[in-house]
């Protein structure tokens, strides 16, 4: 059973909710048009998949988590926004879909928490159409930088290996892939950049909630990885950052975009 690092409590879904099909899928978007089936699979609260199903309205859009928790918001999110989408719990290993049933699969940020990717990519072609797109995004942590911040980097990824999970999963997309047998596929990158004053606060404040109140806090002490003080001083030290005028941290994506034969 996969382990979702992050798990959802409010810090989480705190930053989840700042996603728009602009700033986290836009290598997507000029494949998309009005009539286009779409399946949001990691669907989360659901930002993304109600922009996305507004550009390709009227067409089908389902959205799937993992986990419930997530879902009665996403369905109030698509309330508000007016756009019909259908919202459930699903495994991206086991689509309870048939095949074919899908013009475009999209998952952002899903398949670094996942123990066999290369499967999960083969489910997702599986219900796809020939000539429909798969399109995946994925951070790279090993390639985040940042100043000034201390250790929380190191203790993320040990976390998240230990999970048995891949937190550099960004440079891997285009090898999963391959190995999934998917070859049409046009590999891209781009950035999260966080530098204001508001994005630093916001941003900041997440992750120190993250380090102290959320499923990786409790891993990292489950697993032996770290103490509630380390996890402290990990919350003071994005605290310092978020108050930093100089402060500055940039996050490279890795990015998919798979046409199905």
């Amino acid at each position: 059973m996969d382990t979702y690092t992050h798990g959802h409590a409010e810090p989480v879904l705190q930053s989840h909710r700042w996603r728009t099909a602009e700033n986290s899928a836009a290598y997507l978007l000029p494949a998309l048009h009005p009539g286009l089936d779409l399946l949001d699979v990691g669907c989360g609260p659901g930002t993304i998949t109600v922009d996305l199903a507004a550009r390709v309205a009227p067409g089908r859009v389902l959205g799937l988590d993992l986990s419930p928790d997530p879902l009665d918001e996403a369905r109030e999110t698509a309330a508000r926004a007016g756009v019909p989408v259908t919202f459930a719990v699903g495994d991206v290993y086991a689509l309870d879909l048939p095949d074919d049933s899908f013009d475009v699969v999209h998952a952002h940020q899903v398949l670094q928490h996942l123990t066999d990717p290369v499967a999960a990519l083969r489910e997702m072609a599986r219900v796809c159409r020939p000539g429909g797109v798969i399109a995946v995004r994925d951070v790279d942590y090993a390639a985040t930088t940042w100043f000034p911040l201390d250790r929380w980097l190191e203790l993320y990824e040990r976390v998240a290996r230990r999970n048995d999970a891949e937190p550099d999963a960004g440079r891997r997309l285009l090898s999963w892939a391959h190995a999934a047998g998917l070859r049409d596929v046009t590999a891209t990158a781009s950035t999260y950049c966080y530098a204001s004053a508001q994005e630093r606060q916001w941003w900041g404040r997440s992750w120190a909630g993250r380090a102290t109140s959320s499923a990786f806090a409790e891993q990292a002490v489950g697993h032996g990885l770290a103490t509630p003080d380390d996890l402290a001083g990990i919350a003071a030290a994005w605290l310092r950052w978020a108050d930093a005028a100089d402060g500055w941290l940039g996050m490279l994506h890795g990015e998919l975009l798979v046409r199905v034969c």
